[in-house]
């Protein structure tokens, strides 16, 4: 009886979340961790983006009774009635804002907000069915974890919960149009306009090559900013270098949906990663040493 409620929630998607919520809060941590501040952040983020997730299911329903990848999702099969889902989800998101509130600061729970209201009111009411961009505008909503995880130790939005908003807005892009490539007959049939289907594959090659590019330079930044050390540096680096190379085969590669999903797979090794060493590898300060060496 609780596994629909759970399965609803896509706890796949929250986990992925937490990991860059986990980055950004010890980035700014910086090695002196408050743990009810951390675990507080965390159940308030979770219980926001489950309340999203459970929002985009109720609104997908007919869509995701067309898709093969999403037919057998919880409400598709009627296993929770569309009015329980709606309370559920108000539930939940009602209790992830007002622990950030009361936990953490109005500042974090602001953000949450904003990067709910994006993903449901915004990107799944509308954006994803009407337009081309709505991979662009669901983009900001994925960024939104690592940087409430970031100003919930901070209080304030500065340039290091910029370059965050940055990294993760980049990356989601070329993740994003790589699912869409080897799901293409599925958002064709659900007429969903993502990349791919409305300007082909091979445009959607070209943006993902140059979103990637971009995203080497965001990731670059939290280290030439002195946000991060030498070590996230030299692991941030090899792996854009290698997802770059990786998007680079796709205009050689005789099957687009093998690509594709190999793409898509190194996209989350390599988020991973970067969440990974921005939580451990914090102090040194590359900006900073240039600077007094020029001088």
């Amino acid at each position: 009886m609780i596994k629909p409620y759970l399965q609803v929630t896509k706890p796949g998607i929250i986990c992925g979340n937490l990991i860059s919520v986990i980055g950004g809060f010890l980035l700014a941590s910086k090695g002196i961790i408050d743990y009810l501040l951390f675990f507080t952040t965390l159940t308030g983020v979770s219980l926001v983006i489950a309340s999203g997730c459970v929002f985009n299911n109720y609104i997908d329903l007919d869509i995701d009774k067309i898709m093969e990848r999403t037919k057998n999702r919880v409400l598709v099969k009627g296993l929770i009635s569309p009015k329980v889902t709606l309370i559920y989800a108000s539930v939940l998101g009602v209790a992830g804002i007002v622990l950030l509130y009361t936990a953490t600061n109005v500042l974090a729970m602001t953000l949450a907000i904003i990067g709910f209201v994006i993903y449901v009111g915004v990107y799944s009411l509308y954006m994803k069915r009407k337009s081309v961009y709505g991979t662009l505008i669901g983009s900001l909503s994925g960024a939104a974890p690592p940087v409430i995880g970031y100003c919930a130790v901070t209080g304030h939005f500065d340039t290091g919960a910029f370059i965050l908003l940055a990294i993760f807005s980049l990356w989601q892009m070329p993740h994003s149009y790589a699912i869409a490539i080897f799901r293409f007959n599925d958002y064709q049939r659900a007429s969903i306009p993502v990349l791919p289907v409305i300007k082909g594959i091979s445009v959607t090659k070209n943006h993902i090559i140059l979103y990637i590019l971009a995203f080497m330079v965001a990731t670059l930044m939290l280290t030439l900013s002195g946000y991060a050390g030498y070590k996230y540096l030299a692991v941030a680096s090899a792996v854009s270098i290698w997802w770059l190379g990786m998007a680079l085969s796709g205009y050689t590669t005789a099957n687009d949906i093998v690509w594709a999903r190999k793409l898509f797979v190194f996209s989350i090794v390599a988020i991973t990663s970067l969440s990974v060493m921005m939580s451990v590898d914090f102090n040194v300060s590359v900006a900073t040493a240039l600077l007094a060496y020029a001088g």
